[in-house]
């Protein structure tokens, strides 16, 4: 992979320019240089931790505990990840169902369709991290 450009990075990783700066703010990540007309330039190493931030995120984990994963040794990692999963797993079964084809519906009418949209696409992410 090449270096990015700020705009190519929110494209690539699903997320808003305002993450990523929030991500900058908070140490997570930082610019690996600029470009000669002045853009925030980020390598491979920052691309890929923006997208496991974003799925830390996607897990349900905030920010202040994605920092205290972020460079934790793997073992540590899995252990944390898995019990989250365990806890989406919980939640996705009070929440949601799964039709004939396969695919999820939301069970919990109380939900706001941002929420269960959100629910439906990490579920769908877990789905696949067990596969």
């Amino acid at each position: 992979m090449k270096e990015m450009t700020l705009r190519e990075v929110c494209e690539s990783a699903n997320v808003s320019r305002r993450a990523v700066q929030g991500y900058e703010k908070a140490g997570l990540v930082s610019a690996s240089g600029k470009n000669t007309y002045g853009y925030l330039l980020y390598d491979t190493d920052s691309q890929e931790r923006i997208k496991r931030i974003k799925l830390y995120q996607d897990l349900g984990l905030k920010i202040k505990e994605i920092k205290e994963i972020i460079d934790a040794p793997n073992p540590v990692l899995k252990k944390i990840l898995e019990e989250r999963i365990v806890k989406m797993e919980e939640e996705k079964e009070r929440t949601l169902t799964k039709d004939a084809s396969g695919k999820y519906a939301v069970t919990h009418e109380c939900l706001s369709s941002k929420k269960a949209t959100n629910l439906l696409e990490t579920a769908e992410k877990i789905d696949r991290l067990f596969v």
